[in-house]
């Protein structure tokens, strides 16, 4: 029997449907539904590594986990990640494919549109409800021909389709109106109810323009979702920077690099929410502060990123930190841009052959054109520096990079050894550590993830800086946020409506 869908569909990029899926999930889940996500194509730079060592969005995974289930590369069959304005890399069924100019890409859409059909199928075969995520907008009709990520997928599907819109950003009836009137009569037969989602404030004032809305669209507006506090849900590429800082006096202040091509930013949004924690992202030399840490994080285009570094002057402004004290820590792409040189002989990433790191570590890195994607289990092997009050202990991570660093035999150390599962006897070392311990560098994110790790860590580094110790605060993880999630989802939406929706798709 083929699975029920139901699809999210917003007004625009970034109004909340990768939130309002999960939570569908949840719903789902909680309501005795075997229930899987998916999304045919995701343009995200966050990515994440299944069991079986494949590359997938990591807004599916969020919304596995919250169905309960393992994330699998058939929720998102395509995953394009940018590397320049107009080339990304395409990773088809969880392995780079192609690397591509904008304009191309289109050119293969009917082939990929068979692979995503075909991962559909799949999972509709093995659950009783899929939820489909649209991206971007259904309503670019310069794409309408050649989109296979919002109406190609529903009208496939039958799916019947929930229209999200933004009211935090201002002009949501406009948005949710215009992009009706811009949809196919048979688009808009699947457009069944709409969403008002991220509102603040007083919700009798908005009422007069949902009856008004009702009239214009002869929909149902199916709930509004108020702006959530108190939780975080990981979004495709949000670097959390709305969030509220925690500048209190005695916080650790962490400076986070934010790369033009900046990847895997999820690695440090449990890091933000720790108590007497101020992380923020900086851009230019103005903005770094004066910080207790600077990471320089992943970057799917390492070079590039790294002359982004010395044309901003922050390149010389972390190593003239450095030098006074500050330490930093590098993660995957920022690891490779700490060490002397990057080499990159079969030109996998840019033009240059070579190019000189920031040579805080005595590291060598060689690209090559296979990609690591895996799974791992770390322990830290060290206890200097910045390790001194982790040693010992052991974290769960992935690993997504092309190319490998090598220490040429300097004073740089290995930091820690890696396992391919907690089983595993096979290991291997990974990352670098300077000769006092204050520059870390490591291939793998996650690398905060591990509540115990992360505290002790922070800890150590409050010692450091002979900062006051904090009590860590509980905060929202797993399975906890997800199911908050579903409970104020099921306080703000018509469920009983959206049943009725879901159980008029043809099976």
């Amino acid at each position: 029997m083929s699975a029920k869908v139901i699809m999210v569909q917003g007004t625009g990029s970034s109004v909340g449907k990768s939130v309002i899926a999960a939570g569908l999930c949840r719903i789902f889940r909680q309501d005795g539904w075997r229930v899987s996500p998916y999304k045919s194509q995701n343009m995200a730079l966050n990515s994440f590594v299944t069991r079986d060592g494949k590359e997938m969005g990591r807004a599916q995974v969020v919304q596995a986990q919250a169905a309960g289930i393992e994330p699998q590369v058939d929720m998102n069959p395509i995953l394009i990640k940018p590397e320049a304005d107009s080339r990304s890399q395409v990773v088809v069924m969880g392995k780079p494919a192609m690397t591509i100019q904008a304009r191309d890409y289109y050119k293969h859409t009917p082939e990929l549109l068979k692979t995503a059909v075909q991962a559909l199928e799949r999972l509709r075969a093995e659950y009783q409800i899929v939820v489909i995520e649209g991206a971007g907008s259904p309503a670019e009709i310069n794409l309408r021909d050649r989109e296979i990520v919002n109406m190609r997928i529903a009208l496939h599907a039958r799916a019947p389709v929930l229209l999200v819109g933004d009211i935090d950003k201002g002009g949501v009836f406009a948005s949710l109106v215009g992009t009706l009137a811009l949809l196919e009569p048979d688009e808009k037969k699947l457009v069944r109810g709409l969403i008002i989602n991220k509102f603040r404030g007083d919700i009798s004032i908005l009422e007069p323009g949902l009856v008004q809305l009702e009239k214009i669209t002869g929909l149902p507006v199916l709930g509004v979702i108020p702006y959530f506090r108190g939780f975080v849900i990981p979004e495709e590429d949000s670097l959390l920077g709305e969030r509220e800082r925690d500048t209190s006096a005695g916080s650790l202040r962490i400076a986070v690099v934010r790369l033009p091509r900046i990847s895997n930013s999820t690695d440090f949004e449990a890091l933000q929410q720790e108590t007497g924690v101020n992380l923020y992202y900086v851009e230019t030399v103005s903005e770094i502060g004066n910080p207790h840490l600077i990471i320089i994080p992943g970057s799917k285009t390492t070079v590039a990123d790294l002359n982004y570094l010395r044309s901003s002057g922050l390149a010389g402004e972390i190593i003239n930190r450095r030098k006074k004290g500050t330490p930093v820590v590098g993660i995957c792409g920022g690891f490779q841009m700490l060490g002397t040189r990057i080499l990159d002989p079969g030109h996998v990433e840019s033009v240059e052959s070579e190019v000189a790191g920031l040579g805080l570590l005595d590291i060598t890195t060689t690209f090559t054109r296979e990609k690591r994607t895996t799974q791992v289990h770390a322990r830290v092997v060290s206890a200097k520096g910045l390790l001194a009050n982790v040693a010992g202990m052991s974290f769960e991570g992935y690993e997504i990079h092309m190319g490998h660093s090598h220490n040429p035999g300097g004073d740089s150390e290995v930091p820690f050894m890696v396992h391919k599962g907690r089983e595993s006897a096979e290991s291997h070392p990974d990352g670098a550590l300077n000769q006092d311990g204050m520059v870390v560098g490591t291939y793998i994110h996650g690398f905060f993830d591990d509540a115990s790790f992360r505290q002790n860590f922070l800890k150590g580094l409050r010692r450091h800086f002979q900062l006051p110790p904090v009590e860590s605060r509980p905060f929202l993880t797993g399975d906890d946020v997800y199911d908050r999630l579903a409970m104020e989802l099921r306080k703000s939406l018509n469920l009983p409506l959206i049943y009725e929706i879901l159980d008029s798709c043809p099976l």
